[in-house]
């Protein structure tokens, strides 16, 4: 009877080697992910790993220098620059062209997080539930940053009053960073994710939105994507998306 942790016999009954499924997870080669090892800087499920570790990728926690390593099998990450007149949900009962109409039907993925209707630009698809739950959580405060082409040229207090803040339903919204574009252009970072913030914060300051973009979210940046064109994350943006949610993800 062959011995389920021989190296001869399958990976399935004892696990897949730790170093392959870094190497598989973008960490480096198979090598590179053996000297993370041998370093003491792999966690598997809380516990310092060494050389020989094999794990279960759909039910271990795998950690590199505390950050989490989106190990399981059949996760994709999608960056789409959303058109206007698309809604930001995975159906639509007024029937509306949806984000998920824009990337790959298999598998299945969500929008991470959304953006009205009428705003274009960046926004995230994946199937990695953990990640999507500490992107989009208020506490991790990943930024997000957008160019807001307004009505009129707002004046210098207006704009201090959007980087120190303005009272939305009775709630002021936290600092946020603000410079002057063009004229009538004004590049918005914020880290919250109130319904429609942009917009409300600039109509609340007298300056309605004319035209909305995001550009950014956290490290992933829109580019050169043409509206309606989506492409696939690199497994080092995961990772900077781990990062940036506080190195909290899939495991």
């Amino acid at each position: 009877m062959s011995n389920p942790t021989s190296e001869a016999g399958s990976d399935a009954p004892a696990g897949i080697r730790l170093q392959k499924v870094l190497a598989a997870a973008g960490l480096g080669s198979r090598r590179r992910c053996e000297d993370l090892i041998s370093a003491g800087l792999v966690e598997v499920n809380g516990t310092t790993a060494v050389l020989g570790r094999r794990v279960h990728p759909d039910t271990d926690r795998v950690t590199v220098e505390g950050i989490d390593v989106a190990t399981k099998a059949g996760l994709v990450y999608y960056a789409l620059n959303k058109p206007a007149g698309v809604v930001s949900t995975a159906s639509d009962p007024q029937a509306r062209p949806t984000v998920v109409g824009y990337v790959p039907a298999d598998p299945r993925v969500f929008p991470v997080g959304r953006l009205d209707a009428a705003t274009e630009g960046l926004i995230l698809l994946c199937n990695d539930g953990t990640l999507t739950q500490h992107l989009t959580h208020p506490s991790h405060g990943v930024d997000k940053e957008y160019l807001a082409r307004l009505h009129g040229q707002p004046k210098p207090g207006a704009l201090r009053r959007l980087r120190e803040g303005v009272d939305l339903d009775g709630t002021p919204t936290a600092p946020a960073k603000v410079s002057l574009v063009e004229p009538d252009l004004v590049r918005i970072t914020i880290h919250e994710g109130r319904n429609r913030q942009v917009r409300r914060m600039a109509e609340a300051v007298g300056y309605p939105v004319k035209h909305l973009v995001r550009i950014r979210i956290g490290p992933i940046r829109l580019a050169s994507l043409a509206p309606g064109a989506y492409r696939t994350l690199s497994q080092e943006e995961v990772r900077s998306l781990e990062r940036a949610a506080g190195g909290q993800a899939s495991g």
